[in-house]
């Protein structure tokens, strides 16, 4: 039974799952996570902020861990979307009174719902969008949640936080009111997505990507408790400027070619934030040195969140739940806030914050300029191989035995092992290439030997790149 009248589906899905996913994302980054807005409810009230705001990142982060466990299918993300946004939207008029007993616990519900919201948008993400238009969608939903959070933290600001919360409950009600439509048929995008084969595994690259991502994002969690509050008393000017250079940095990587972005730019990221730390030590909590540190820290920030989004983005195809991949790899930036958070409290309980947190910023900055090259070669060989896989599987018949023919004289291959190497290169597993064949397992690893053997490689990695070598 649908809600809302059919007109609503003249929005696209593709913008549809955009404008949800970021107007959600606005409400949680001013609110959930950190958030102006309930930070200037706890002042208004002279109430402690640590425990609360320690807790709703920790319920946020078991939210990415545990949800994908949950969550099987785009029609379960879209009842977590209904459900969730509806407890939000109900809940919220507490805030506009006294602290009671129920704060405490809306927000670690909240959060760990906001987790699970999260990682679950990676089915929709994957199955509604191209990949080649990933990066660009996920540049603009970066961006929009951080007008969002704009808005709601100018709202707190120069209104009030009750009138920022108003403006959360429109939008997210504007929120809900586009859900209800999103689509939860299986698409061919998702059917094709499940098929991994035996190519390189995601595993490692995704465990290295969730290391780094984890170091960078200490220096996240310092920002938030060392950087953020020494120019706590320009408030007006903070609460806008915040995120423009966040914003600026997306928008001008938006139109870049990936390759460069990820060739680069990264180090340009990581000089960057090293300076800006630089630039937190030696200068006063000035208007000038907001603004220069401000710039040069979120502008870094804003090239991180690109690039391990994008990553996790063209990742979701070597996962058949992706909410799995979103999920473990954004907790991973949760677990590097956290960690950077409780290092700068300590730091500031010992009065070292201004020291102390830039030296360990730097530290951070040094190990990952020496991670950088190691991980940009892991993650090119797994993307690489498997986007391959993926564009060999669309040709029409007629093209993928032209690419056949032209690797069978290639290697001199028999007709049986020309065959196979065709399933290979279809991403196939051994299992299923004999069941196509209507031969045994061990067979299909003997011809797989054979040809390996007269192409002189070792693996379905070398194999596709003597393809797209033959594709000239």
């Amino acid at each position: 039974m649908q809600w809302f009248p059919k007109h609503k589906r003249r929005l696209s899905m593709h913008h549809r799952i955009l404008v949800v996913h970021g107007l959600f994302s606005g409400y949680m980054l001013s609110f959930l996570f950190e958030g102006r807005v309930l930070y200037a409810l706890l002042a208004q009230y002279e109430l402690s902020f640590s425990t609360l705001i320690f807790g709703a990142i920790g319920a946020n982060f078991l939210g990415m861990l545990l949800c994908p466990f949950f969550l099987a299918s785009r029609k379960e993300v879209k009842k977590l979307y209904l459900g969730s946004l509806g407890f939000y939207v109900v809940l919220l008029p507490m805030f506009f009174f006294p602290p009671n007993a129920l704060w405490l616990p809306f927000i670690l519900v909240a959060s760990f719902l906001a987790g699970g919201l999260v990682s679950g948008w990676g089915f929709f993400l994957r199955d509604t969008v191209p990949k080649k238009d990933r990066m660009k969608v996920l540049c603009d939903l970066l961006i929009l949640s951080n007008l969002v959070m704009l808005l709601l933290n100018v709202s707190a600001v120069f209104i009030s936080p009750v009138a920022s919360l108003l403006v959360s409950m429109g939008l997210l009600l504007l929120a809900l009111y586009l859900s209800n439509g999103l689509e939860v048929e299986e698409s061919l995008g998702a059917v094709q997505g499940k098929v991994n084969g035996e190519g390189k595994s995601p595993l490692f690259p995704l465990v290295y990507l969730i290391l780094f991502i984890t170091l960078i994002t200490v220096n996240s969690g310092l920002m938030y408790q060392v950087v953020v509050p020494s120019f706590a008393h320009l408030d007006t000017l903070t609460s806008w400027y915040f995120a423009v250079p966040y914003m600026g940095a997306l928008l001008f990587l938006r139109f870049l070619p990936k390759g460069l972005f990820l060739k680069d730019f990264l180090y340009v990221a990581v000089a960057m934030m090293g300076l800006s730390f630089v630039a937190f030590m030696m200068t006063e909590p000035t208007v000038r040195g907001y603004f220069l540190v401000n710039t040069l820290m979120l502008g870094s920030f804003g090239i991180f969140d690109l690039f391990w989004w994008s990553i996790l983005g063209e990742m979701l195809e070597l996962q058949e739940n992706p909410s799995r991949i979103f999920g473990f790899g954004l907790a991973a930036n949760l677990l590097g806030i956290f960690l950077g958070g409780s290092l700068g409290v300590f730091f500031m309980a010992r009065g070292e914050a201004k020291e102390q947190g830039p030296v360990l910023a730097l530290g951070v900055v040094f190990v990952s300029l020496g991670f950088l090259p190691f991980l940009h070669r892991q993650l090119r060989n797994v993307l690489k191989d498997h986007a391959f896989l993926q564009a060999f599987a669309t040709l029409t018949t007629g093209e993928q035995e032209s690419q056949g023919d032209k690797l069978k004289k290639l290697g001199a291959l028999s007709e049986r092992e020309s065959q196979v190497a065709m399933l290979l290169l279809k991403g196939k597993t051994y299992k299923n290439i004999g069941l196509e064949l209507s031969i045994s397992e061990n067979t299909v690893k003997y011809y797989v030997k054979n040809i390996y053997a007269k192409f002189e490689i070792q693996s379905r990695a070398e194999l596709i790149s003597l393809m797209e070598s033959a594709k000239g």
